[in-house]
């Protein structure tokens, strides 16, 4: 995906599918067709970094064109098991502050009608039920305020006048933004995941594992006891020591998608930026050099204004916490106008 990229227009009208098979956890049930609305369909995950990127911006145009004919309905289809659960999904739709329809998409059953592949994924439905454009990932914001002002308006006698479409929220989404090549999402089952230990490596048992010591970058190495599971990759009750996650990256920011221990309470794990205590580049989830794991969700670790190769070591004595995936940003804010011979 590029950061910029316009909403894809379809070729020829296409109905769009009803949202059959959903548990309406806001909101809704919102018809698709027949309401004379315009909605738009977000096809979401809440541990899915680029798609709580887009959030400020469905929150916004919520806000704005609501009163106006527009309907925004989150599809959330979850990516990891435990986001099945409707509860986890109705504590992070209250904790994003999300005010449109929500409907949890537990059996991938709107998923599929849509033919969709991709998290986030939006689809632009006009007033006669049609998917007329869609988008994939993160960017091309003002575009598609454009194209959510331009269907309002097919609306009969509609006459109302709209704002300005919004200013980037971040700098990074600014025109101009850099976009660099990363390390990509890094899953740490033994299903997705790219485990650089040497060995007999054993699955859905206790494991000690031995840090090779030499680390290729975008690989997971685990040292100590792990329980390596098709999602996940988990500290045994009952383990001895420390456990350790080492990984070499190319990225600006780096987030990691982690579980509390099944038996209750919050873990701790330790974040270590190239050997040392992250500091100033700490992510905002990291406090005193650590993070404290108390719902399943994304935590972000590392925060960067540059794309820089580095390496991140995990520690933890907390048994039952589990680590499912890391995720990698990778555009960072435009150079200042001088450095690119603008005046």
């Amino acid at each position: 995906m590029t950061q910029q990229r316009e909403p894809e227009a379809e070729q020829g009208p296409v109905n769009a599918p009803e949202f059959t098979g959903g548990e309406w956890l806001q909101g809704g049930p919102v018809p698709v067709r027949g309401s004379g609305k315009v909605v738009l369909v977000d096809f979401w995950d809440y541990t899915c970094v680029n798609c709580l990127r887009t959030l400020p911006y469905l929150t916004e145009w919520h806000r704005r064109y609501a009163e106006h004919g527009l309907v925004i309905v989150g599809v959330h289809t979850p990516e990891f098991s435990f986001a099945r659960n409707p509860e986890h999904v109705k504590r992070a739709i209250a904790h994003l502050a999300l005010d449109y329809p929500v409907v949890l998409d537990a059996e991938f059953a709107i998923w599929q009608a849509y033919a969709n592949r991709y998290w986030p994924a939006k689809y632009f439905v006009d007033i006669n039920g049609k998917i007329v454009a869609r988008h994939y990932g993160e960017g091309g914001y003002a575009e598609s305020e454009r194209l959510i002002q331009m269907l309002l308006a097919q609306q009969p006698g509609f006459d109302a006048v709209l704002p300005e479409v919004m200013e980037p929220v971040r700098p990074e989404d600014s025109a101009g933004a850099v976009c660099y090549r990363v390390t990509p999402e890094l899953y740490c089952g033994y299903s997705r995941g790219l485990i650089g230990n040497i060995g007999n490596v054993q699955v859905d048992q206790a494991t000690e594992f031995t840090d090779p010591g030499k680390h290729l970058e975008g690989t997971l190495y685990l040292e100590g006891a792990w329980m390596l599971q098709r999602e996940s990759a988990s500290r045994p009750f009952g383990a001895r020591g420390v456990s350790r996650m080492h990984l070499d990256f190319m990225a600006a920011d780096v987030n990691l998608v982690m579980h509390p221990p099944l038996t209750g309470g919050p873990a701790q794990v330790r974040v270590l930026l190239d050997g040392a205590e992250p500091g100033e580049l700490a992510g905002e989830d990291v406090r005193g050099g650590a993070v404290t794991v108390d719902v399943p969700r994304m935590y972000a670790l590392v925060r960067s204004d540059e794309v820089e190769r580095r390496s991140l070591t995990l520690e933890t004595s907390s048994d039952g916490v589990s680590a499912f995936a890391f995720t990698f940003t990778s555009c960072v804010a435009p150079p200042p106008a001088d450095s690119r011979g603008t005046p």
